[in-house]
């Protein structure tokens, strides 16, 4: 077991799966840190490997929202509040993440796809450790597909854990969700 952990991502919105990765990533770590990328929606950065994960339609939430609902996620899950932080983690500006999390720390990865590797390969380089919690090609359960549900207004409460379900309905971001993914088409 590490002494400091941590996982990163969009969380455009915080989904079950998401949940899992913060889960599977504490058991390894004494205190994990999650550190939510593209904090910024208005200056988002293209990666040519992943196009999408820029586009205003994928990026609903600010910061603030993605951090509250990751927060009510992990205790509602039974995480001790003084065993994780949230932080932003650019990871599109890979020269000034040790700002955010220090490089003793150990980050925990899922991979589907050539951006995974990608952000492997950056924080290696970087001198971060890593570790791989598992390493498969197709997502069980995407963000993009919850906001098009959300859109659709089909069923997506069990996609998510209550807490978000409930801080979304309850600060009306469902509308949010609408009104940017219908700007675009």
């Amino acid at each position: 077991m590490v002494e400091l952990g941590f996982i990163h991502g969009r969380f455009q919105l915080f989904h079950n799966d998401h949940l899992n990765y913060a889960m599977l990533a504490k058991e390894q770590c004494k205190k994990l840190i999650v550190g939510i990328t593209s904090p910024e929606n208005d200056t988002l950065i293209r990666e040519r490997i992943d196009p999408h994960r820029s586009e205003a339609a994928s990026n609903p939430f600010t910061y603030f929202e993605r951090y509250e609902m990751i927060e009510l996620a992990l205790l509602e899950a039974g995480f001790k509040r003084e065993d994780f932080e949230i932080v932003p983690y650019p990871i599109e500006r890979p020269e000034i993440l040790y700002n955010y999390v220090p490089l003793s720390a150990t980050s925990f990865f899922t991979i589907y796809d050539d951006w995974g590797y990608e952000k492997l390969h950056r924080l290696s380089k970087l001198g971060y450790g890593t570790y791989v919690l598992f390493d498969k090609r197709e997502k069980a359960m995407c963000s993009t597909e919850i906001r098009q549900k959300i859109v659709a207004g089909t069923e997506w409460k069990d996609m998510v854990p209550n807490a978000v379900y409930k801080y979304i309905v309850e600060n009306a971001l469902t509308e949010k969700v609408i009104n940017l993914i219908k700007n675009k088409n």
